[in-house]
């Protein structure tokens, strides 16, 4: 019955929270449609000051990938893999989910697919997509949305938060979905 109630919520949630919003604009009596107008070309002049920031990011990630730098950085971590009990396999996602969310998507597909979704492999990458997040893309659009220049301590704040995402991950599938 639950379950139910749930799915029949969900399929209402959008439709009413955009007539609410509409609602509640004409109550406080705000012009919406030249309010949502307005706010639409704001959004396309902080899209065009984004994109060379976008685009330099996208050009970071290709880079990385396929200039085999992420083999590299597998081979080169395998003994702290081996001492810890990290899957090899896990490595890739842990170096692409702070570059990109659709990489890391991809990975994660991948994983699921080669060793199946109920693998340790596949829910340890799933545990690592839901803890951490894309730092760089983060610090690209949003500081280049503003135009800051000087990030201070954001991107090591940032991948810091991201490390402890990633062994909190490893930890926590091992604890929950076993050895």
């Amino acid at each position: 019955m639950l379950l139910k109630i749930i799915d029949l919520l969900s399929k209402f949630a959008i439709p009413f929270m955009i007539v609410g919003i509409i609602s509640f604009g004409i109550s406080k009596k705000i012009k919406v449609y030249e309010s949502f107008i307005e706010g639409a070309k704001g959004g396309f002049t902080t899209a065009i000051r984004i994109i060379p920031s976008f685009v330099a990011m996208l050009v970071a990630i290709g880079v990385f990938r396929a200039s085999g730098a992420m083999d590299l950085f597998t081979k080169a971590f395998s003994p702290i893999l081996e001492v810890f009990h990290i899957p090899r396999e896990v490595v890739p996602m842990i170096f692409m989910r702070p570059l990109s969310g659709s990489g890391a998507q991809g990975i994660m597909s991948e994983l699921g697919t080669t060793y199946g979704p109920d693998s340790l492999v596949a829910r340890m990458s799933a545990v690592m997509m839901g803890s951490s997040e894309t730092t760089l893309y983060i610090l690209a659009v949003y500081f280049g949305s503003v135009s800051i220049k000087k990030q201070r301590h954001a991107l090591w704040a940032g991948l810091i938060a991201d490390a402890v995402g990633a062994i909190s991950a490893i930890y926590i599938s091992r604890l929950f979905f076993g050895a």
